[in-house]
């Protein structure tokens, strides 16, 4: 549905290290990049940061994973690079049955989710 969604961070070095590090196990990187921004994402969809203006009010995102495998390094990727535990890897069968996800809070305060509906592997 989306081809991108933008929104302006607080602190822009910062904000781009922590996407690009729970990016990575997504396999979704920096497509493009200029002074005070950047566009990450892949083909399906993109995400855009920018330091243009105040951060917006916590928001939430969540990004389709592989495998469970690939929500765990999301996860661990996102701790390592500055990220806040607001879910560690698990089922969410409030949501769905196979609802596997794990969240994170990045340097704004938004809260960032990986989530795979994959068989357990």
């Amino acid at each position: 549905m989306f081809d991108h969604i933008g929104f302006n961070v607080g602190n822009f070095e910062k904000s781009l290290a922590f996407y690009k590090a729970v990016f990575a196990p997504l396999d979704l990187g920096v497509l493009e990049s200029g002074e005070g921004w950047a566009m990450l994402g892949g083909y399906s969809g993109r995400l855009w940061i920018g330091a243009f203006g105040p951060p917006p009010g916590p928001i939430h995102m969540a990004f389709r994973a592989g495998s469970r495998a690939m929500v765990h390094a999301f996860y661990e990727a996102g701790l390592a690079a500055g990220g806040r535990d607001n879910g560690a890897p698990g089922i969410r069968t409030q949501y769905a049955p196979d609802y596997f996800a794990a969240f994170l809070l990045d340097p704004d305060g938004h809260n960032v989710e990986a989530v795979s509906f994959a068989a357990e592997n």
